[in-house]
């Protein structure tokens, strides 16, 4: 298996683009791949992270010297952050970028979940799943209302587009986000990896929704947008909490670091997109640059050897594919899960002055109001029934019904239906 302290890094100063370089050509949103789209919108969000996470650094950091460092790496960070971000094409719209934001969501989420060793990990991530799954679903009506666009054209056959846990259901207070963080002196490369990777990509939506969501074009997209970011902000709140706070600034430098060299390899190796592969190898190289120099720095300021904060191989690669029959699953086994503190309760089994209860009769005391319904009953009223491409029939019998939305399963205390 591929070991990046095993190959020889170039000159930091060697990454640096000019602007021919960094202003890539664009995708065709008409033949794209999804999957090269995906990759592309994961790791335009892993960029991001490893620069966010940079300025934090910067910033809690009193040695000038090291923050050059810092200030060196971080550069090269950001111009592969618009090298990536600016292979979407100009005639993809925003909601078009959205679906590919939720398909990553989807698909990420449920490889990782595959892949997770860490069962309450594991947990967060099949929770989650269900509620990004449900948000390709609203998404896909408001596409289908606005745009006349069949989210099918986009993602192709490589997920369903049908509810998941519905996102009216998914509103919390905010203390049930709060989970127990991993010990990652103690755990797996892939549980560190997967938390990270994890956290980064959510994050990224998170941020995409709170900054182009009010430029929707009309007030029930920028309601739905609005609402939708409100989960992202929980999801954050989730995974965020799984990474171990007692790393230090350094071991989360090379953490990163390796998180970017392991992605950027997976995708190489499975890259069919033959312009997008070529970034994949330049940023790879790029990155094994920036994993050796914090080695060094860690040694250096902490005396300490990367070998007691990663392994040398990659684990198993981070491949996408076709997950449909996993999240069908996840669906008909955990519909009605909700939050409860650190763990993950049967929405029948809070008592009725759970804080769950208390916070939907806040924020969704009145459901016609509410986005992510509103814009399934108005495609019911316009088009007759709600916009769906399954390759099953939806795996729970009461979101079967396309000609009537469900606000209740997984919010309130009623029974489902049995199958």
């Amino acid at each position: 298996m591929f070991n990046p302290f095993d190959q020889k890094p170039m000159p930091l100063e060697d990454g640096i683009m000019d602007w021919k370089t960094m202003y890539p050509k664009s995708y065709s949103k008409q033949t794209v791949d999804p999957y090269t789209r995906i990759r592309i919108i994961l790791m335009n969000g892993i960029e991001v992270e490893a620069a966010l996470f940079s300025h934090q650094f910067h910033r809690h950091c009193n040695n000038n010297d090291l923050r050059r460092e810092l200030a060196m790496l971080r550069r090269v960070e950001q111009q592969q952050q618009k090298h990536i971000n600016w292979l979407k094409p100009i005639d993809e719209t925003q909601l078009e970028t959205t679906i590919g934001y939720e398909h990553v969501a989807v698909d990420l989420t449920a490889w990782l979940a595959q892949n997770e060793p860490d069962s309450n990990v594991k947990q967060c991530l099949d929770f989650a799943l269900l509620e990004d799954f449900d948000h390709l679903y609203r998404y896909s009506n408001l596409l289908d209302l606005d745009e006349n666009i069949p989210s099918q054209q986009l993602v192709k056959k490589y997920v369903d587009i049908t509810p998941g846990r519905p996102t009216i259901a998914e509103h919390r207070c905010p203390k049930e986000e709060v989970k127990r963080f991993v010990d990652f002196k103690k755990a797996d490369i892939r549980t560190k990896l997967n938390t990270m990777i994890i956290t980064a990509g959510e994050q990224q939506t998170m941020n995409f929704y709170m900054n182009l969501g009010n430029t929707y074009y009309n007030d029930l997209g920028r309601q739905l947008y609005l609402e939708i970011a409100m989960i992202e902000e929980q999801h954050v709140s989730q995974y965020g909490g799984l990474i171990d706070p007692n790393c230090t600034w350094l071991e989360s430098l090379l953490l990163h670091e390796y998180m970017e060299c392991y992605l950027y390899y997976s995708f190489y190796e499975d890259e069919i997109d033959a312009n997008v592969k070529s970034i994949w190898e330049m940023h790879l190289q790029q990155e094994i640059s920036h994993l050796h120099k914090a080695a060094e720095l860690l040694y250096k300021y902490e005396n300490k050897q990367w070998q007691q904060v990663v392994p040398g191989a990659f684990p198993k690669l981070l491949q996408f594919h076709d997950t449909r029959d996993y999240v069908r699953n996840i669906l008909a086994s955990q519909i009605e899960l909700t939050a409860d503190n650190e763990d993950f309760k049967n929405i029948r089994q809070l008592p009725a002055d759970h804080k769950f209860f208390c916070y939907q009769n806040k924020v969704n005391h009145d459901i016609n109001s509410v986005a992510s319904h509103m814009v399934i009953e108005q495609h019911q009223r316009q088009k007759g029934e709600d916009y769906r491409d399954e390759s099953q029939p939806n795996p729970v019998p009461d979101l079967s019904d396309r000609k009537q939305d469900n606000t209740s399963i997984a919010r309130t205390n009623k029974s489902m239906s049995m199958a």
